[in-house]
């Protein structure tokens, strides 16, 4: 009897251990103080840009938040949803040690914080990037905040005379696409087209180019086409060698076969939409094409994240959304998506205020 009551407490104190080392304690109580910890990226990137904006608008009912500017990435979820201490900073050879400065010392466990609203999605359901996670069944949405379309965009430079990417493939090779290497979209649009990256670069062609570092990429002017699933010329890291790309040739702008772009808005959760007249140099129609920025950006918190502090959050950007606008983002307040993303349970004191102001019922 003894030694089974050892055992017992042996594995009750291994299972507390372990418990500590997941789910760190608090140093002090963060919210209840109005110093809640907010997990961003870097100043020029879009989670960064929204915790200075959460920040300024949260400033107007006297908290200070602050922010830690490399709880970013696919383990954003992973830091909220475990009450994680930052990350050990380490710096970031792609952006300016201001974009991106050292957390303070003392800054404790993440309280709340930024991240895509697919990435929400996913680590919620254990999905997708989770799919080896346990579902994070705790996190909680506090507002959904859109940004600019993330359009998908298909082009071929214009000396190569392709003008439908059928015709892709009878190009003299090697082929050099600008794409995600990894991008599951992108090779749902070659795959149909009977094409892959592999094949590509057997072939001796490339395939890749987003980069945040514009060193690993071939010259801007060597690539013969373009498969850009979800970016667009803006100021984070991942955009400077899409935005020379685009610049620094002739583009033909392609269209995609409508099952294609029905197929691509089934499996990647995006919304049917048109590039429209102009939106990049070059584009000289309307072209039906997916977006993937329906489920916009989450600020987003746990369970446990107090009531009172869930529902300050949602009022300040609320009221506040001009914050939104003095970003480097083309963040904008949407009165119809900001109380919902996917099925993401609300905060209660998030809902409370969304339904105080009519936003829902």
């Amino acid at each position: 009897m003894k030694k089974s009551l050892s055992l017992i407490v042996s594995v009750l104190i291994t299972v507390g251990f372990l418990a500590a080392q997941s789910y760190p304690a608090r140093k002090t109580d963060a919210t209840a103080n109005k110093k809640p910890v907010f997990g961003g990226a870097c100043k020029l990137c879009p989670w960064g840009a929204l915790a200075d904006a959460v920040k300024s608008a949260m400033q107007n009912y006297g908290y200070d938040v602050q922010i830690c500017h490399n709880c970013n990435a696919g383990d954003s979820p992973r830091i909220v949803a475990q009450a994680r201490m930052p990350p050990p900073y380490k710096v970031d050879p792609n952006v300016s040690v201001d974009a991106a400065p050292a957390n303070p010392p003392d800054l404790g466990p993440i309280d709340f914080g930024a991240t895509g609203g697919s990435f929400l999605c996913d680590a919620y359901h254990g999905t997708g990037p989770y799919s080896n996670d346990k579902p994070m069944t705790n996190l909680r949405l506090l507002a959904n905040i859109q940004g600019a379309p993330n359009y998908l965009i298909v082009a071929a430079r214009a000396g190569t005379g392709i003008t439908d990417l059928s015709q892709a493939r009878a190009k003299r090779w090697p082929l050099r696409v600008y794409a995600q290497r990894n991008n599951t979209m992108a090779n749902e649009v070659l795959a149909h087209y009977g094409l892959s990256a592999r094949e590509i670069e057997e072939a001796g062609g490339f395939v890749g180019g987003s980069s945040p570092d514009a060193s690993t990429a071939p010259d801007p002017k060597s690539y013969d086409m373009i498969i850009q699933a979800g970016g667009w010329i803006g100021t984070m890291p991942e955009s400077r060698t899409w935005t020379d790309v685009i610049q620094k040739n002739d583009w033909n702008f392609l269209s995609l076969p409508e099952p294609l772009l029905a197929k691509l808005a089934q499996d990647f959760k995006a919304e049917r939409e048109i590039v429209p007249f102009g939106w990049l140099p070059g584009i000289d129609r309307a072209i039906p094409s997916v977006c993937m920025s329906g489920l916009g950006t989450a600020v987003y918190a746990r369970a446990d994240f107090p009531d009172s502090v869930a529902y300050d959050v949602a009022k300040a950007l609320n009221e506040h959304q001009d914050r939104l606008l003095r970003t480097n983002q083309r963040f904008f307040y949407d009165v119809h998506k900001v109380y919902q993303i996917c099925d993401v349970p609300l905060h209660p004191g998030a809902a409370r205020y969304y339904k105080e102001v009519g936003y829902m019922k």
